[in-house]
């Protein structure tokens, strides 16, 4: 192992990218572990850094650690290896601060613990690969021994024609989707071969170009995307989470959209129920004036129901009157007939234009006979009493 290092890193001259490389990854794992420890809300351990209401992430303190490494491998000469070692690891450090939070600068917003806080994740993971590719000496769009012609100051024929042929392949690698493949190829050419020839992946720009919706090629497409592509990224989240958190939070435009989108459903919700309940009370009105006039009609009907009662008990009692009247004066005739007709018995003859049993015409009243003044009596005379004759 030391063999090794000695060979491939200090005899190369690699060791500022070693540094580069080792204080990388172990910045980027504590970073991961302190942020996972404050999202866990641990008492015992450190909370974020704010300034009054202001949230500072850190990718500000990459950007200065970057700026100090960069800077200092400027300024140390070549002679002092061991300063230039230490600015690779500072640069380091603030690369993978900036990296960490390179979804918050993609996007210009904190998803951090978003799903689009994947890209984060996956531009370290790039980075470590592409770190490892060089510290493995692996040089991208090139060959071993290939170098420009000490006469001519030109690059030689075989390297122009390779790095065209490379860049056409990567970008064709990209545009159909494979990120992994085209930056991976930059190293390994012969990725960017295989990467280019197969079908693009479902929704990549090549896609959106070449393949229309009912081709056989996009139908091929999604068929490989389902069977391959799908439980590799399966298998990559699940790497990404065991590493660095599960993201699982909403994105914060998209709360603000489920917020603008629930309170207008409450408004709609608002004026459907103010409509309703209007057009229950107009409902209700409407059936209070329905019962108002059944129960007018019925008062009415009632009425003159009473007033039909009234007038029957009026003309029966009027005609139970008439009748008893009519009664008593038949009885009252009858009996006047009766003493009239035994007065004629008694006397042996009827009036005259009278039958027996039938009606007796009026008689008219007898004239009354004048009263005679009686004569004063005179002395010595007896008075003339009732019933005694007079004497000639």
């Amino acid at each position: 192992m030391i063999e090794m290092f000695d060979e491939r890193i200090l005899a190369t001259g690699r060791l500022p990218l070693f540094g580069f490389f080792v204080a990388f990854i172990i910045t980027f794992v504590l970073t991961r572990v302190n942020v996972r420890l404050i999202r866990a809300d641990v008492r015992w351990w450190f909370r974020n850094v704010t300034v009054g209401d202001l949230h500072i992430h850190h990718v500000v303190f990459g950007v200065v650690l970057m700026l100090l490494g960069g800077v200092g491998s400027f300024a140390v000469p070549d002679a002092y290896v061991g300063l230039e070692v230490g600015a690779a690891v500072v640069f380091g450090m603030g690369s993978a601060l900036v990296l960490d939070e390179f979804a918050l600068i993609l996007h210009l917003s904190d998803v951090y613990w978003t799903e689009k806080g994947r890209a984060s994740v996956d531009a370290v993971f790039v980075a470590i690969a592409v770190t490892g590719l060089l510290l493995l000496g692996i040089r991208p769009l090139g060959y071993e021994g290939i170098a420009p012609d000490p006469g001519t100051g030109i690059l030689t024929r075989v390297y122009a024609v390779s790095l065209v042929v490379n860049l056409v392949f990567a970008v064709i690698t990209l545009m159909k989707g494979k990120i992994w493949t085209g930056l991976i190829g930059l190293f390994v050419p012969a990725l960017l071969i295989v990467g280019a020839i197969r079908v693009a992946r479902p929704g990549s720009p090549w896609s959106r170009w070449r393949y229309g919706p009912d081709s056989r090629k996009y139908r091929r497409a999604v068929r490989r995307e389902k069977q391959f592509r799908r439980p590799l990224i399966r298998g990559k989240i699940w790497v990404q989470e065991f590493i660095a958190g599960r993201h699982d939070l909403i994105p914060p435009e998209l709360l603000q959209r489920r917020a603008e989108a629930a309170e207008r459903t409450r408004r709609r919700l608002r004026g459907a129920r103010m409509a309703a309940r209007a057009e229950r009370g107009t409902a209700a009105g409407r059936r209070a004036a329905r019962r108002a006039a059944r129960r007018a009609a019925r008062q009415a009907q009632d009425g003159t129901r009473r007033r039909a009662s009234a007038r029957a008990e009026r003309k029966a009692a009027a005609r139970t009157l008439s009748q008893v009247r009519r009664r008593t004066t038949s009885r009252m005739r009858a009996r006047a007939l009766e003493r009239r007709g035994r007065r004629s018995r008694r006397g042996g003859e009827f009036p005259p234009g009278v039958r027996p049993g039938g009606r007796l015409p009026p008689t008219p009243p007898e004239p009354a006979e004048p009263v005679q003044p009686a004569e004063p009596a005179r002395l010595g005379e007896p008075a003339a009493g009732k019933g005694d004759d007079p004497q000639p």
